[in-house]
């Protein structure tokens, strides 16, 4: 394996977005874009990203403007600009041209866990053309208290107050995610059932959930995942990709498999092909639990590789 490291300046026109490009020993068989979640960074994939690139896959990753590497530089964790809730999306596609234009004519699949997953729903619906597949993990139906967030913000932001940070409002959002974790010691025990995958993360300086996005940052998050509800969205989506949707069945993110089966009734009603498989007993981080990691993996790789062999 080899990697490059690249910066690009954001849509947002402010923040200086920091990614990696890995590549495979042999011929690359096709490329994976790796978009993570809310509060992490892109590095927390190294094991997928080497069992990707053992597969023969270029994986391309970026940090988010406010996450990881991105935001550790420029010490901006919490303002995600004021560009419109697809400035991530608009970044995933900056990154797109960059891979595809080093690595033209290979199979293009995308990847995204949890609000990565949104992102990738977002994009998808805008820029679909040419995409061979896409993998969603951890991703949402209908988030509760996300609907209702929405007029509460955007009044806020008429106010004046878009760039004041209130930990409150991303509290409302996800404070109760561990209602079905049993005795739950941290907040984010809804992440993982395995307590060092929880400190990990908690230990880990390029993640961040102790500082909130601002109220604008927020406000464009939820508008997001507003974006992505019923076959009105999927009905974007060309019916010509074909969707792996992956997930725990106790991760509240996917509304313990009621969202996940949301999603996937969407795409199918709107006529595309959609593989769905929800793990029994595992929650939101199904790529991060020792025990299932490589069979997760070896999935989506056989899931691409059918793809390939078809083309």
């Amino acid at each position: 394996m080899a990697f490059q490291e690249i910066s690009f300046q954001s849509f947002n026109q402010k923040d200086t977005i920091k990614a990696w490009i890995y590549t495979p020993i042999r011929k690359p068989r096709g490329i994976v874009q790796l978009v993570h979640g809310f509060g992490e960074h892109s590095r927390r994939y190294l094991h997928m990203i080497l069992k990707l690139n053992e597969a023969g896959f270029v994986v391309a990753a970026d940090d988010h403007v406010g996450h990881g590497k991105t935001a550790y530089d420029s010490g901006n964790w919490s303002d995600w600009g004021d560009k419109g809730y697809m400035t991530m999306a608009e970044d995933e596609h900056t990154l797109r041209k960059i891979v595809q234009e080093q690595y033209p004519d290979v199979p293009y699949f995308m990847y995204g866990h949890s609000m990565g997953s949104m992102i990738v729903r977002c994009y998808a619906a805008a820029y679909g053309e040419g995409i061979d597949g896409l993998i969603l993990c951890g991703t949402s139906g209908v988030l509760p208290k996300a609907n209702a967030l929405v007029p509460v913000l955007k009044k806020l932001i008429d106010e004046g107050k878009g760039e004041e940070i209130d930990p409150a409002y991303l509290e409302e959002l996800l404070s109760w995610m561990t209602e079905r974790c049993e005795n739950p010691t941290t907040a984010n025990d809804w992440i993982c059932g395995d307590p060092d995958v929880v400190a990990d993360h908690a230990n880990d300086p390029f993640n961040n959930f102790t500082t909130p996005p601002n109220i604008r940052s927020l406000y464009y998050l939820v508008v997001m995942m507003e974006t992505i509800i019923g076959t009105q969205w999927a009905e974007k989506l060309p019916t010509s990709i074909p969707v792996y949707n992956i997930a725990g069945d106790q991760d509240p993110v996917g509304q313990y498999g009621e969202g996940i089966y949301a999603v996937s009734n969407w795409l199918a009603e709107t006529g595309h092909k959609i593989k769905t498989k929800v793990y029994p007993g595992y929650r939101h981080e199904i790529h991060n639990y020792r025990d299932i990691r490589d069979e997760v993996e070896d999935g989506m790789i056989d899931f691409m590789n059918d793809i390939i062999e078809k083309k």
